[in-house]
C-alpha cells in the first residue's frame, strides 16, 4: 500500500495512450458526453462485477482512475453505488476528490446531494473498501483540486464551460480512521 501511495503523491500529470486520449476528446464533445452520461456507468459496473471490483471501463478506455462510491440516498434512504472519475489529492495521497460535473448538464448529479446529505460513504478503490467522509471545497482547495482534476480527465474544462451558471463542486474524501 505504501508504494501505491507514494506513486500517487508523485502523480502530477497522467500518460494517456492514443486510445485513452482518443475516448477522453470523445466523452468531453457535446454528443460523446450525452452517449457516455447515459452508457458508461453501466458499463463500468460491469465491467466491475466482471473483474472482481478490480478494474473498469472508465479505466481500460479512457484510462481516468475510478472509484466506485456508495452512498446513502438522500431520499429513498438507500445505498446507491456510483463509478466516479478519481481524484488524487497530490499532497496527501489518503485523500481523493470527485467532482460533480455530470458530464456538462445543467442540473447536479443525484450523487452529489446524497454526499451533501449524507457525507459518510464507503468508496472502494482497486477492489478495496474503505470509509469516507465527504466534504465540499471551496476558494483556494477547490482551485487546487480542480488543477488536479483538468490533468486527470481533458473533459472537465468543457464540462465547466457547458454548465453556464451553475457551480460544478468539487467533494473531497478523507478516510474515516479508527
Amino acid at each position: 500500500r505504501a508504494s501505491v501511495e507514494g506513486e500517487r503523491s508523485n502523480m502530477s500529470k497522467p500518460t494517456y495512450s492514443i486510445l485513452n486520449n482518443a475516448v477522453q476528446k470523445l466523452a468531453s464533445t457535446r454528443i460523446g458526453s450525452r452517449f457516455f452520461s447515459r452508457v458508461a456507468r453501466h458499463l463500468d459496473r460491469l465491467f466491475l462485477k466482471l473483474s472482481d471490483g478490480r478494474t473498469n471501463m472508465s479505466t481500460a478506455l479512457a484510462g481516468m482512475p475510478i472509484v466506485v462510491v456508495t452512498s446513502i440516498g438522500a431520499k429513498s434512504g438507500l445505498p446507491r453505488t456510483h463509478p466516479l472519475v478519481c481524484i488524487w489529492d497530490q499532497d496527501n495521497p489518503e485523500i481523493f476528490a470527485v467532482v460533480a460535473s455530470n458530464w456538462g448538464q445543467k442540473q447536479y448529479p443525484a450523487w452529489y446531494y446524497n454526499l451533501k446529505a449524507n457525507p459518510r460513504v464507503t468508496c472502494s478503490i482497486d477492489g478495496q473498501d474503505g470509509e469516507y467522509i465527504a466534504n465540499q471545497v471551496e476558494g483556494e482547495e477547490y482551485e487546487r483540486f480542480w488543477h488536479y482534476a483538468e490533468a486527470v480527465y481533458r473533459g472537465f474544462p468543457n464540462y465547466k464551460e457547458r454548465v453556464g451558471d451553475r457551480d460544478v463542486p468539487i467533494m473531497v474524501m478523507t478516510p474515516v480512521t479508527a
